[in-house]
């Protein structure tokens, strides 16, 4: 069977710096006035501003949207394209997290496309976005774990059916600039770099892995391992802010093609319910998934294993591999403050009152050993009980 690699459609900017680049690379796109997405905490962090300012400094206009909200729903993301719409703005900035980033995303398709934003999400495989007439989208990350600036298309809460979608859209421009993550707080840190551990370790765990995403995959892997301690320790560690935010880059391309399994699996339904942290939702089942998966890929989760600085020995069964692989990664959330389950459910039974829609959002068709209720209620009762 042939692999499947997606990989970008889009160039990726990378660098100390480059986001005072914004302006210029805007008038290589031919614009004049563009809509700025962004959250206000990004705004109050003084990031927006100075972005906003490289944009005038080229002479191009700016129409702010500041209304972003933690998994974007999907009337936000039609109001940020109205107002778009409205002052026929020629192209789009989001500058944040990835709710920012995804927002950007829906609005710039709703520019030249008709709303809702529900016509184009990915279930309905009979309307795809025209992207004929696409005005140009840059987006800059300014937490590292999301990968958005890499991956092809945005997701956005379905209100009505209480649930994440994903809607097809590539970004024009990734500008990547670690310095843009020097003020961000330890707890945003950790759960956006788990974000980006979980993309990666999917990506290499998953059954559809390949040779291409397998090195990117675990160059990601090895810069977490390696960095996400020293920047809990000196958040204005540079050096390893960039080494995280380049795992992010790395881990978005990686999952193009292998795709999420297990963590995202459960995670986006626990986030949905819970309402979590996505890195947070994801993350807190990563330790139990890697355990689940050792029986059928045993080499693999010794790999993650020792890519993350853990110690295996040569002779260990596919079960101690497993026990090796869950003791690693939960010795690095202790180390870096990733919360417990325990703390942010009411109870274990709440959660184990879950695992019927989580069976129903997800086949879980990657996972590389097959997942049954069962298996995600002692997944998540072990997660509890950590």
């Amino acid at each position: 069977m042939p692999s499947v690699f997606l990989g970008s459609r889009n160039p990726i900017l990378f660098g100390c710096g480059t986001s005072k680049l914004t302006g210029e690379k805007l008038k290589e796109f031919g614009c004049k006035k563009v809509l700025v997405v962004y959250d206000k905490g990004v705004k109050a962090a003084g990031i927006v501003d100075k972005i906003l300012g490289y944009i005038h400094d080229a002479g191009i206009e700016t129409v702010c949207f500041d209304r972003v909200l933690p998994d974007p729903p999907d009337y936000i993301c039609e109001e940020a394209g109205a107002l778009g719409v409205a002052e026929k703005v020629d192209g789009v900035v989001a500058i944040g997290g990835g709710s920012s980033l995804d927002t950007g995303k829906a609005a710039k398709v709703l520019l030249t496309n008709p709303p809702p934003i529900s016509r184009y999400f990915l279930k309905h495989e009979d309307i795809v976005p025209d992207e004929s007439n696409m005005k140009p989208i840059i987006v800059i990350p300014t937490t590292a774990g999301t990968g958005s600036e890499a991956t092809p298309g945005g997701v956005i809460t379905d209100t009505k059916n209480n649930c994440k979608q994903n809607v097809p859209c590539a970004t024009n421009l990734g500008i990547v600039d670690p310095e843009l993550t020097l003020g961000l707080p330890p707890a945003v840190t950790v759960t956006t770099a788990i974000d980006a551990l979980c993309h990666c370790v999917e990506a290499y765990t998953s059954k559809e892995n390949n040779r291409i995403s397998d090195v990117l995959a675990k160059e990601a892997i090895y810069l977490i391992g390696q960095n996400l301690r020293k920047v809990i320790q000196d958040g204005s560690d540079l050096k390893a802010r960039e080494n995280v935010q380049m795992a992010a880059t790395l881990a978005g391309l990686s999952i193009m093609g292998p795709f999420c399994n297990i963590p995202h699996e459960i995670g986006l339904v626990l986030g949905m319910i819970f309402h979590l942290p996505h890195g947070i939702a994801c993350g807190i089942t990563l330790p139990e998934a890697l355990e689940y998966l050792a029986p059928a890929i045993p080499e693999r989760i010794k790999t993650v294993t020792q890519l993350l600085g853990g110690k295996v020995p040569d002779d260990a069964c596919p079960e101690e591999i497993g026990r090796i692989a869950y003791n690693t990664v939960r010795s690095l959330y202790d180390d870096v403050g990733m919360p417990k389950l325990k703390d942010l459910v009411k109870s274990k039974e709440e959660l184990v009152a879950a695992v019927p829609e989580i069976m129903d959002y997800s086949p879980f068709e990657f996972s590389a050993r097959p997942v049954t209720a069962e298996d995600v209620k002692a997944i998540l009762e072990k997660a509890y009980n950590a």
